[in-house]
């Protein structure tokens, strides 16, 4: 659990995990006259007096009239000038940490000052922003990745699945398979493993030959959808019932001339593309290992020079 505030930024976060041990500080909290009060928000002021706190000073400190007390947690400063809650001092009991979660989600959110930033499964993260002037921290991520995946084998014959939940305006289209990439999953990877869990069908990542990119999609977030094609290396079809509702192998023209592929110009579109793709009239963008030495880490880069790819078709 972390409360920072890195020089890069000069800003500090709230890193809030499930609650482990151990104990506590206590700072008292005031309630002005005549206000209404619901239920106790914790007065922090983490650099009082404008005075900086020195590395090992507990980073709970308040300024106003002791008409009460709540419980804290022990924190330091940092070497890079954050403020780090001890992990070994966290309240004993899920219900002692809630009660001072939220008493200080309350305070915050009352004063304007921290927002919250993201989550994952075991923690929130909240921000306030020191300097003036609009804050600098990068945002969360703001878009969501997914993949379409265009199958087709030597018989001209289309991989298409039918949903088993969608809208009534779609429920009758039969489309290439389609879904999010899941976390520190790559592209090609993505794009198999859907086709292989909707379909039952295993196959090797050739390249993307497009991308869409809308906005206001799932939970208001932009959509990148990358359409890969694939080559099949199997032929029977084993379907997930909880995913669709049917899948078969579709030839080509059956699978253009259904009405709403031929009205709608997006899907359109790219079924020209993947098909093109198909028959090497046109080239996509293939998947290379590369290492970095800005980061040390090896990633794929996608580029459209060849189709001669590490792990990819033969």
């Amino acid at each position: 659990m972390a409360f920072v505030v890195p020089s890069s930024y000069s800003k500090s976060y709230l890193s809030l995990p499930h609650p482990r041990i151990s104990s506590t500080k206590q700072v008292s909290f005031g309630i002005a006259a005549g206000s209404v009060f619901r239920q106790p928000c914790l007065k922090l002021s983490i650099f009082s007096g404008g005075k900086t706190l020195s590395k090992g000073t507990n980073a709970a400190i308040s300024d106003t009239p002791l008409l009460g007390t709540i419980d804290v947690l022990d924190a330091f400063e940092d070497d890079y000038g954050g403020i780090v809650v001890n992990p070994t001092s966290l309240p004993n009991t899920s219900n002692a940490f809630s009660s001072s979660l939220q008493s200080s989600l309350c305070y915050w959110n009352k004063q304007a000052g921290f927002v919250y930033h993201h989550a994952e499964p075991g923690y929130v993260m909240l921000t306030f922003w020191l300097p003036d002037g609009p804050p600098g921290l990068p945002s969360t991520s703001l878009h969501q990745i997914g993949v379409g995946a265009f199958v087709m084998n030597d018989k001209n014959e289309v991989l298409v699945v039918k949903e088993g939940k969608c809208p009534s305006h779609c429920s009758d289209i039969w489309k290439i398979p389609t879904g999010f990439i899941d976390k520190f999953e790559d592209l090609f990877s993505g794009a198999i493993r859907e086709v292989r869990e909707e379909t039952g069908i295993e196959s090797c990542f050739l390249d993307v030959v497009a991308f869409r990119h809308a906005h206001q999609v799932l939970f208001d977030k932009s959509d990148i959808l990358f359409i890969c094609t694939l080559k099949p290396l199997s032929s029977d079809i084993s379907i997930d019932e909880s995913e669709i509702e049917a899948a078969r192998w579709m030839p080509v023209e059956e699978f253009v001339s259904q009405p709403f592929h031929q009205e709608d110009e997006m899907s359109r579109a790219i079924t020209d593309i993947c098909i093109s793709a198909h028959h090497k009239c046109y080239a996509g963008l293939a998947a290379h290992q590369v290492m970095s030495m800005l980061d040390n880490r090896v990633a794929y880069l996608y580029t459209g020079d060849t189709r001669e790819a590490t792990g990819m078709c033969p």
